[in-house]
């Protein structure tokens, strides 16, 4: 069995929810509190034992490929005003990985952007995160509890949580041949709500095999006029394993509004310099609500 090396982070897609604010800025750029959405993404992935990291990235989206290159600049002048705890947090960043990256070209969906990485991947198996979904880890990073179900059975993993089951038609929701053991029959994306298997949604996370890219190359166009990488898996489940991993942990959809505020608020309270300056404001606001 391989050992899971690479991973794949889709960042093209335009941000449409947060204009005017993607007008200038991508969403995966956005702040939380003081590094940008996509780095608590990148942790979560070298953590996990990832070595290669391949964005998929469009015309406008630079922003992410400098934040994870060297500044020689801004290492220089921090150097030079000996700010070194701050030239320490910058040189990390670009040695957190090795990281390649393609353009997408034209928006055409998830699977189209997934089957770019077709010779980065090579014969390996390897992650899939979506740059919109942010997590906080309990006790281990979110993909490293994905990976020990790969490495335990030998299998595609999907990344699932519970949600609402009124919100079931928001997602790519699991239908199981047998959900004690966690093995998936299919996945139905944004099911009916009186038609969903189960209110367990599949949440940016996965691993999978390169047997993938066979799929994605006679993939059709699927909901929204685009290739869906959901759909490609579906056909992958008909001749490969698939198990879901239930999450441990929080997760946030920071290309929504509310989901934004949720991390920043959550990630601030965990954070020894800032929590109790937090826990005050927020009850100080409340209390002036009441």
């Amino acid at each position: 069995m391989k050992k899971v090396r690479k991973c794949v982070i889709p960042v093209a897609g335009m941000g449409t929810r947060f204009l005017p604010g993607t007008k200038a800025i991508p969403k995966e750029m956005f702040p939380i509190i003081d590094k940008p959405a996509i780095q608590y993404i990148v942790e979560e992935a070298v953590n996990s034992g990832i070595e290669e990291i391949l964005f998929i990235t469009s015309s406008y989206k630079n922003s992410v490929i400098d934040h994870f290159d060297k500044n020689y600049e801004l290492e220089s002048r921090l150097e030079k005003n000996n700010k070194l705890d701050k030239l320490d947090l910058v040189k990390k960043i670009s040695s957190l990985a090795t990281f390649t990256y393609i353009r997408q070209g034209e928006p055409l969906g998830s699977g189209h952007a997934i089957k770019l990485a077709k010779n980065f991947v090579g014969d390996e198996p390897f992650a899939v995160m979506y740059g919109d979904d942010v997590m906080m880890e309990n006790n281990k990073p979110v993909l490293q509890q994905l990976i020990d179900i790969y490495e335990e059975k030998d299998c595609n993993v999907i990344g699932i949580k519970e949600v609402e089951k009124k919100l079931v038609n928001k997602y790519g929701i699991i239908e199981y041949e047998n959900e004690k053991t966690g093995k998936i029959k299919t996945i139905i994306e944004k099911p009916k709500i009186e038609e969903a298997p189960s209110n367990h949604a599949g949440l940016g996370r996965y691993i999978v095999k390169p047997e993938i890219f066979n799929e994605l190359e006679v993939l059709s166009r699927g909901a929204g006029d685009e290739y869906q990488f959901t759909d490609a898996m579906k056909e992958l489940m008909k001749k490969q394993d698939f198990y879901a991993c239930k999450i441990d942990g929080k997760y946030f959809d920071i290309g929504n509004q509310l989901g934004y505020i949720k991390a920043n608020v959550e990630f601030s309270l965990k954070r020894d310099d800032l929590k109790e300056d937090v826990k005050k404001y927020i009850e100080n606001e409340l209390n002036q609500l009441i």
